[in-house]
């Protein structure tokens, strides 16, 4: 570790984290319990510290500037693992019971989320998960779920939402599939085969159209509205699948359809209600998933 390039401390970088979730030094110094002043001098000493301003103050209020929103996300997994430390030190953790609900679509609930809660057992071993496998955003809205992963970003503002980076998806087939179609070289070539899709396959088409696969509504001789489903046809040799790099390049049974074909980038976000602030066993699940989630964007972006 570098240790001479760590020049700021610890609570001007929670003042910044505070003030950016509140949206004001007022929201900031309220839920840290300090005042408006303290505040703004915190962020102050770690702009130059750090040599870079990162709130603009306006008659609008205050926005992140470009090296603000930059820094934003590392901010954010800082105050994650103090709070895990904080807690795991005198046994907070061990002590937080309770359950806590868990929605996501079926396909990452079943082959994603398994991993990326495992260590809550040993951190928390009080709280009781139950995964919801849906992707209707209302499961927040009605409260029935806890935290949501989500690829579209909501709106309703009880809401709060994190973007954890981009998963990536490209066209995956049955090894055994294409030994008998064969390989496509071009593109061009991938519409000729036989395709298995999801709810409403034809979605897929204008993407698969501007990459240089003119698809067909007919190629389609399967679909699912369940990604679980969608993804064992794909294995049993139907056909060519849109599905996660995640699961695709980990199954010996499938590979990719045509090497160096471009991936399809789509978001990953993790939201809870505004109950996020003061429900302890909620924030726990919510930093797990956040950096569970974010480690698996980032690999299968060819981040570190």
């Amino acid at each position: 570790m570098n240790w001479q390039a760590v020049s700021f401390d610890w609570n001007q970088v929670r003042a910044f984290l505070a003030t950016a979730e509140e949206g004001s030094f007022s929201g900031a110094a309220r839920v840290l319990k300090t005042t408006q002043p303290t505040i703004g001098r915190q962020i102050g000493a770690l702009e130059e510290a750090l040599g870079v301003t990162l709130v603009e103050r306006s008659v609008r209020g205050l926005t992140l500037t470009e090296a603000g929103r930059d820094l934003i996300d590392h901010m954010r997994t800082m105050g994650e693992a103090a709070t895990l430390i904080s807690m795991v030190a005198d046994g907070k953790s061990q002590d937080v019971t309770g359950e806590v609900t868990v929605t996501g679509t079926d396909l990452l609930s079943a082959a994603i989320l398994p991993g990326v809660l495992k260590p809550l057992r040993q951190m928390a071993p009080g709280i009781r998960v139950r995964i919801l496998a849906s992707s209707e955003m209302q499961n927040l809205t009605q409260r029935e779920a806890d935290i949501a992963i989500r690829h579209v970003r909501p709106d309703q503002p009880d809401l709060i939402a994190r973007h954890l980076g981009d998963f990536r998806a490209n066209l995956y087939a049955a090894s055994d599939y294409l030994n008998r179609a064969g390989r496509p070289r071009t593109a061009r070539d991938i519409a000729d085969h036989d395709f298995v899709g999801n709810a409403d396959p034809e979605r897929l088409m204008a993407p698969l159209h501007n990459m240089g696969v003119p698809v067909r509504p007919e190629s389609f001789v399967m679909s699912s509205a369940n990604g679980i489903v969608a993804w064992e046809l794909l294995k049993a040799g139907y056909g060519v699948s849109m599905q996660p790099e995640a699961l695709g390049d980990a199954e010996p049974a499938v590979e990719k359809v045509l090497p160096g074909f471009p991936s399809l980038e789509f978001p990953v976000w993790l939201v809870t209600h505004r109950e996020l602030q003061t429900s302890r066993r909620i924030r726990i699940v919510f930093d797990l998933l956040a950096r569970g989630l974010s480690d698996v964007a980032k690999r299968r972006s060819g981040g570190d």
